[in-house]
């Protein structure tokens, strides 16, 4: 019982860190996707050049940061006719590039962990299109195509399918600042919460029963703590095995990174473990279902190379330049509440939240929860704002 007691006052304490982070990441994501209007996607995605993959990955952060919504959008993109690259490009930047990602990385790794997020994901995309232009076949895609268009569910559907983008026209400023702009902030802020709530959950419990019940000894053994060189070759390729054995995927994947982080993984190793949310046992089995198991052993394959490359990148690019920070920057929480500065700003953006939450339930959200999770057909096409 005091082990569980543990396990729980870690995950409880880390919690409580991150509230207000989660907030303030989820409301600046709420306004950029307020004001990007998802018709506007499948135009700009129509090819694998360069700069096509440049504005995936910039609609990719802009989007969705739930995993489950990322890839259930990226599938839906490919059926309108978008490029498959460019779609999977929107893919990974829609939840290894967004705002909220970066500012929990901040809070407990420090801003070397954001940077290095920022960069290796872009080199990700690249990996990715220069593996897929060598080695995808015209007849793979071809049936990955066939797959798509059968639109067998995978999770999150309803969800992926939303537009909740202000319809009206007007400058940034009129759109947000008008009474559909504060509806489509509140949707977009609480179906965000709603997407990737489960998989924080998780994510915290998992993080907070490993650092009670794992020695540290066991880490540092398993991740070649003691020998440099070999840490650094091992890490960007078991992080993401680890990921995949998880189940964790999104954003509650960063509270158990910090755990790696502490026990030893390398730099590179817990970038390539937080990119890998995308290929998460459960994921793996929704690319069966969206493309085929040939197009989903290949997804497989060639994004653990671009992850683990990217890790590589980011040990040599970060060590050189004196960037990796020491594990003691990485935090842990296990002291719980008090009366500091984390206790007043949670205070304020929960009741910033508890304002968008009311706004929310006012205007039909009730509603689009219920349908978050269903087909396509019956999501779509009501729930965006004039």
């Amino acid at each position: 019982m005091d082990a569980i007691l543990h396990a729980l006052a870690i995950a409880g304490s880390m919690t409580w860190q991150i509230t207000w982070a989660l907030i303030l990441g989820f409301l600046l994501s709420a306004v950029v996707q307020a004001v990007v209007r998802r018709s506007t996607v499948v135009r700009l995605l129509g090819d694998a050049r360069p700069r096509t993959l440049a504005i995936a990955a910039g609609l990719g952060a802009a989007s969705s940061s739930c995993s489950y919504a990322a890839i259930a959008l990226a599938r839906a993109l490919f059926r309108k006719g978008a490029d498959f690259t460019a779609a999977m490009a929107f893919e990974i930047a829609s939840t290894n590039l967004v705002i909220e990602l970066g500012v929990i990385l901040t809070l407990l790794m420090g801003w070397q962990f954001t940077l290095a997020e920022f960069t290796g994901g872009p080199l990700m995309i690249v990996f990715l299109a220069l593996l897929f232009r060598v080695f995808l076949r015209d007849r793979l895609l071809q049936r990955a195509g066939e797959q798509a268009e059968r639109g067998v569910a995978g999770s999150m559907e309803g969800h992926a399918a939303m537009d909740m983008t202000v319809a009206r026209q007007g400058s940034f400023a009129r759109r947000l600042l008008s009474a559909e702009g504060f509806t489509s902030v509140s949707h977009v802020f609480v179906m965000e919460w709603a997407a990737i709530i489960r998989d924080l959950v998780i994510g915290l419990l998992v993080a907070g029963a490993i650092a009670a019940w794992v020695p540290d000894s066991f880490w540092q053994s398993f991740f070649f703590a003691g020998h440099p060189l070999a840490a650094k070759l091992w890490g960007p390729l078991i992080g993401p095995v680890v990921a995949i054995a998880s189940f964790v995927c999104s954003i509650g994947n960063v509270p158990l990174a910090v755990v790696l982080w502490k026990g030893g993984i390398s730099f590179g190793g817990v970038i390539a473990f937080i990119f890998a949310d995308l290929i998460i046992a459960p994921i793996l089995n929704i690319y069966r279902k969206y493309y085929g198991p040939r197009m989903a052993a290949f997804l497989l394959a060639t994004f653990f190379a671009a992850m683990a490359g990217a890790g590589y990148v980011i040990e040599l690019a970060f060590g050189g330049l004196g960037l990796i920070p020491g594990r003691g920057t990485a935090k842990i929480p296990d002291e719980g509440v008090s009366w500091d500065y984390t206790t007043w700003l949670n205070i304020a953006f929960l009741l910033l939240a508890a304002v968008l939450i009311v706004r929310f339930a006012r205007t039909g959200g009730g509603m689009m929860l219920k349908m978050m999770g269903g087909p396509p057909e019956q999501s779509g096409a009501d729930s965006g704002h004039g």
